[in-house]
């Protein structure tokens, strides 16, 4: 079993959600993140002055998966994720984890099973 934490443009939300649909991947969690990399943030203006937003909005899909759909589903986000055909800084990351454990707490059941 693996984790996979994928941080993508907000605007790339709906593509990735259809693209993991793609791949049968249904279940993900999805949160409203913040921080920079390459980007390193933008200027803007308020009430006359200009500051400076170093930290960019972005979203993070935390995905748990069997080992036969790791491949299937990092493909899917990276297609839909990216901007263009060779994307763009600031598309995002693709982070994957081993996952020791899983638990339904529904029903107790562990491992595989429980994704």
């Amino acid at each position: 079993m693996k984790l996979i934490i994928a941080i993508i443009q907000p605007n790339r939300l709906e593509a990735v959600k259809s693209a993991l649909a793609e791949v049968e991947v249904f279940r993900l969690t999805v949160m409203d993140v913040q921080g920079f990399g390459r980007q390193r943030g933008h200027t803007e203006m308020y009430r006359g002055h200009e500051f400076t937003v170093n930290l960019v909005r972005k979203v993070q899909l935390m995905i748990a998966v069997n080992e036969e759909f790791l491949e299937p589903t990092i493909d899917a986000i990276i297609k839909a994720g990216r901007s263009g055909s060779s994307g763009e800084v600031g598309d995002g990351k693709i982070f994957v984890l081993p996952l020791d454990d899983c638990i339904r707490i529904r029903t107790g059941e562990r491992g595989g099973e429980a994704i």
